[in-house]
Formats: structure tokens, C-alpha cells, sequence
């Protein structure tokens, strides 16, 4: 997504560690800290449930015994090892020179792997690069001048990066879990277990008075016994009908690194967003053009496309209004916004990511229900005002004709068709609301409303990080909201292989480029409220019906008839 950047300096010891969020819904999540190698590192799949924790943990509480707590056991353990193995490679003259360490295979390195930290980690790579530079330097004294310049520049590039090491390592410190610990009490947090979880810890007990209390209060002590900015998170899980409460703390500098590492606030992310502006607004002109009727003139063109994007545009501005508004209320920073552009109907919505930690569940309910409502009652406003300034269905003096091959293999789009009137009969006798050979005429700007509810339903689609995706697991928690993302993307294959256009390109973009769960928020223990609940039924009402396929001439079925509000008005 974007090039990570870490203060003081960057190097070329970037790579691919990751040390990722617990997960107390028994489900993975894609959040992550990430620090870096200069060789990639191949993790083990980790699971950090409350339950699999009790599975491979015996002990109920943590204690540390001194004060270089930071270390966890398995960290010394691999030094430890480390060093052992440079002893007696040092001993052993007679042996063959010992190559570099397969960390992909090292034992020692996989039980590290098994608690990751990102202080650890960059303890680890030091030594990596003071063997390898011990190895340089005794090939420097080879007879070939050209293995010595490749050997000098290597040496140079290792130094360098060595030095940004220890500069590094001031910045990315473990966090002292006793210390941490006489910060939990009575009066706010009690915690009866701890364990160490990266460069920061995971606490067990249960909440003792309101969150919105305790959270300032207990982060600002938190943040003081660590002589650093800590993060917390609250989350809870159900076992037996118990409910275990967590609560989270990790440095705020690994936070602030993750999302500077995917953020998309850069120049090349405001220059992407105009490309896909551009390329949107093109799609919509090229599709107006297959509306427009035979033999239109560019006068007739421009009739019939200015309307149509007005009426796209006032959708589109509307709810990222709605939005922004939404997301500056609960403080939230939002991304650039990305059009995605599409050649059937021109645009298929609009995305953006989250570059900021979320306060709560509301927060993850409220933006996306800001964006789709504001959508639907804007797209539902241009099409009725349409259909009353025209009198019917089927009037306007610039109408578009939606010709029948729209509509073909195409069940997601039965809702417009279902509205303006098939083209013809099941026995292909073209019906009195359309023009033979043309189509079936429409105002353009109720066509835009008509469109815009259908693009608004595709994207409250309960399937990864689209609106409906991050609506659903605002409501029914991370694991759920993972089982209907797979069953989504599941229909839109079998929708795509049966020929759909727009399911097979709208299952492939959801699942590949809007996959994954979104970032947990701060506070995963607060319900939603009635409220909220009842909107959210509501709105995915509204958008299985707008996309469930029936009969307005689609597909023949003695269950749907035609709509009642269908004909002059």
C-alpha cells in the first residue's frame, strides 16, 4: 500500500515480520504491527484466543521476577542459543566456516516466533549483521579485487545498517508488565491474569466501573508507569456463558508505525483518487452513450448525459459529506475516497480506509450507515422528483432508452426493471412502455436514482471492508461477520459463473481488494443499542430486496406481478 517509514531513519532492513492482534472471537485479524528484516521471515500462523490460550498455558498469572523484564524467556533463549553457536564456531578452527542461520528453519527461532517483539526482533538482526560482518571481513583478505569491492560495498551497506539498528531499538522498547500491572485496580481495570503479547501485554479480569471512565483514566497511568504512549484496547469473549473481559496494551509508536506504513494520505494517494476520479467520470459518459437514442446528435447527447451526471454527482457528494461528518464526529481519519468505475454502469461506489484508531463499535455502525443511507434517500429523492416533474415512468423530453441487453444475465439489476417496465413479453411481444428496436425510455436523472440505489445495495453487501461488511461486524462481532463475507463472495462466484458480469467483477473486487476484517475498535465491549440494531436490519432490508432478483420481466414467475405503481402517475 505505501512504503514504511520509521523515525529515525529508514533502511534497507525493512521486510516482513508481523506480529498480529489477538483475536477473542476465535477468528484472525488482518490488523498488525509490523517491523522488519532484511531477510523475510515466515511466521508461523498464530492464534491468540482466550481459549487456545488456556490450552498451551498452564499458568493463570504472569509474574516477572526481575528487572530486565522486557525480555521475555524465549528472546534470551535464542540470544542465549545464538550465542553459543558463535563460541564454538570461534573454538572450532578446524571445522568449515558456518553459513548464515536459515531463520525459516531454526528452531530457536520458530519458539521466538511463538511470542513475537519487535525489540526482540531487532536484538536478533543485530546479531545477524555482526556475524555477517565478521564473515566479510575474513574475506576481505582474497586475492580477487573484485570479490573485495563487492565485499566493501556489502560490508558498508551492513554498517549503515547497524547503526540505524541501535538507533531503532531506542524507539521500540517492551513494555515492563510489573510496572504495568500496579496500574490495574478496584477503581478501574481489575486485572487477574498477564501475559506477555509482543512489546506489551494482554490483561485479564473485568471492568469495574463505565468504559468511557475508565479508559482516559487508566491509559493515562498506564502511559506514565511506561514512560511511553500506550494504546488500549477492551474486548470481551463468551465461553460457557462467561463473559471474559481483556484489556489490551501495546506502544503507541508500533500503532503509529502500522498505519504510516498503509497510509494512503500521500500525494500518490490524492494523485490515485483523481486518476480514478477521471476514469470514473469517463465510464459514466461512455455508458450514457449506450442510453442515448439512434441517430441522437452531440446536442441530444449532451441533453441526456448532463442530467445523468448531476445526478451521480449529487449522490456521490451527498454521502461523502454525510460521511466526513460522521467520521470528524467520532474523530476518526479517513483516506482519500476512491471512485471505482465500472463500463455497465459507470460507477460502482465509493471506498476509503480508516487511518486512525476507532473509539468504538458505534464509530465502526455510524460511518458506513452515514455514506449508504445518505445514498438511498438521495438516489430514492432523484427518482421520485423525476418520475412526478415527467408524469410517469416513461416520459421526459431527453429520456434515455435502457435497452433490453442491459438487463441480461444481469438478475442484480431486476430492480431497475422492475420499476421503468420490461422491454416485452416471455413470448417477446414488445410491451406498450417501450420503443421497438430502442428500448424502454426513462429520465435520465431518475435512471441515476435508480442506479445509484442499486451500486448504494451492492456495496451494504455484508462481505469484507465494503460498508456492509464493516456494518455486519459492527453488529454481530468479527467471527460472524467473517462466516457472511465467505458466504457473499461465495453467491457472487456462483452468480459470476452463471454468467452475471456484474457479480463475477463485483466478487472478485470485494474479496481481493476489499477483503480481510476492518481494524478492531478501542472499545469492543460497549453494545451497539436497540437503535442502531433496528437500523441495520433495516437497511440490509432494503438492500436484499433491491437486489433480489424477481419478476419485473426478468425472469418469468407466477409470484411476482407488476408493481402497483406502475403507469401515469
Amino acid at each position: 500500500m505505501a512504503t514504511l517509514f520509521i523515525s529515525p531513519p529508514s533502511s534497507s532492513w525493512v521486510s516482513n515480520k508481523t506480529l498480529k492482534f489477538p483475536s477473542f472471537s476465535h477468528n484472525h485479524h488482518p490488523f498488525s504491527l509490523s517491523s522488519s528484516f532484511s531477510k523475510p521471515l515466515k511466521p508461523r500462523k498464530l492464534c491468540f484466543s482466550l481459549q487456545d490460550e488456556r490450552e498451551t498455558e498452564s499458568s493463570s498469572v504472569a509474574v516477572v521476577v526481575d528487572e530486565d523484564s522486557n525480555k521475555d524467556e524465549n528472546t534470551q533463549k535464542v540470544e542465549q542459543g545464538v550465542e553459543e553457536r558463535e563460541e564454538k564456531n570461534d573454538e572450532d578452527d578446524d571445522q568449515p566456516k558456518q553459513q548464515e542461520l536459515d531463520w525459516k528453519t531454526d528452531e530457536e527461532f520458530k519458539k521466538f516466533m511463538g511470542n513475537p517483539s519487535i525489540e526482540a526482533a531487532i536484538k536478533l538482526e543485530k546479531k545477524r549483521a555482526d556475524r555477517k560482518l565478521k564473515e566479510l571481513d575474513a574475506e576481505s583478505k582474497s586475492d580477487n579485487p573484485i570479490v573485495g569491492i563487492f565485499n566493501r560495498i556489502a560490508r558498508d551497506n551492513l554498517l549503515r545498517e547497524k547503526e540505524t539498528l541501535e538507533k531503532v531499538e531506542q524507539a521500540f522498547k517492551a513494555l515492563d508488565l510489573n510496572k504495568l500491572k500496579n496500574c490495574f485496580g478496584f477503581d478501574t481495570f481489575f486485572a487477574t491474569d498477564v501475559r506477555r503479547f509482543g512489546d506489551g501485554g494482554i490483561f485479564i479480569g473485568n471492568l469495574r466501573k463505565p468504559i468511557e471512565e475508565v479508559m482516559p483514566k487508566l491509559e493515562k497511568k498506564l502511559t506514565e508507569a511506561a514512560g511511553t504512549e500506550v494504546v488500549l484496547w477492551f474486548m470481551e469473549e463468551t465461553k460457557d456463558d462467561i463473559k471474559k473481559q481483556v484489556c489490551l496494551v501495546q506502544p503507541k509508536s508500533e500503532i503509529d508505525l502500522q498505519f504510516e506504513s498503509t497510509k494512503l494520505s500521500t500525494p500518490w494517494g490524492y494523485l490515485s483518487a483523481i486518476a480514478l476520479g477521471v476514469t470514473t467520470f469517463g465510464t459514466i459518459a461512455l455508458t450514457s452513450g449506450f442510453f442515448v437514442k439512434p441517430g441522437a446528435t452531440f446536442d441530444d447527447y449532451l441533453a441526456n448525459v448532463v442530467p445523468l451526471f448531476g445526478g451521480f454527482l449529487t449522490i456521490l457528494g451527498v454521502s461523502e459529506i454525510a460521511t466526513r461528518l460522521t467520521a470528524n464526529r467520532y474523530g476518526v481519519k479517513l483516506s482519500p475516497s476512491f471512485l471505482v468505475p465500472s463500463n455497465w454502469t459507470g460507477c460502482l461506489g465509493v471506498m476509503n480506509n480508516y487511518e486512525s484508531l476507532l473509539p468504538n463499535k458505534k464509530a465502526l455502525f455510524d460511518i458506513p450507515v452515514a455514506r449508504t443511507a445518505s445514498a438511498y434517500l438521495t438516489s430514492l429523492g432523484l427518482a421520485v422528483a423525476a418520475f412526478i416533474s415527467d408524469g410517469s415512468f416513461n416520459g421526459g423530453d431527453n429520456a434515455l432508452f435502457v435497452r433490453p441487453q442491459f438487463f441480461e444475465n444481469n438478475p442484480l439489476f431486476s430492480f431497475i426493471q422492475y420499476v421503468i417496465g420490461p422491454y416485452a413479453d416471455d413470448l417477446g411481444n414488445v410491451l406498450p412502455n417501450a420503443v421497438e428496436g430502442v428500448g424502454v425510455p426513462v429520465d435520465p436523472l431518475a435512471f441515476a436514482g435508480l442506479l445509484g440505489m442499486v451500486v448504494t445495495s451492492l456495496n451494504l453487501l455484508p462481505c469484507g471492508r465494503l460498508e456492509g461488511g464493516r456494518i455486519a461486524q459492527a453488529m454481530f462481532g468479527r467471527s460472524t461477520a467473517t462466516l457472511l463475507s465467505f458466504a457473499t463472495s461465495l453467491l457472487l462466484g456462483i452468480g459470476g459463473l452463471s454468467g452475471s458480469v456484474i457479480c463475477l467483477a463485483w466478487g472478485l473486487f470485494a474479496t481481493f481488494f476489499r477483503g480481510g476484517e476492518e481494524i478492531p475498535a478501542k472499545d469492543e465491549i460497549t453494545p451497539l443499542g436497540d437503535d442502531r440494531y433496528a437500523w441495520g436490519v433495516v437497511l440490509f432490508l432494503v438492500c436484499f430486496l433491491t437486489l433480489f432478483p424477481n419478476g419485473g420481466g426478468t425472469f418469468s414467475s407466477s409470484f411476482f406481478n407488476g408493481p402497483y405503481f406502475r403507469g401515469n402517475l
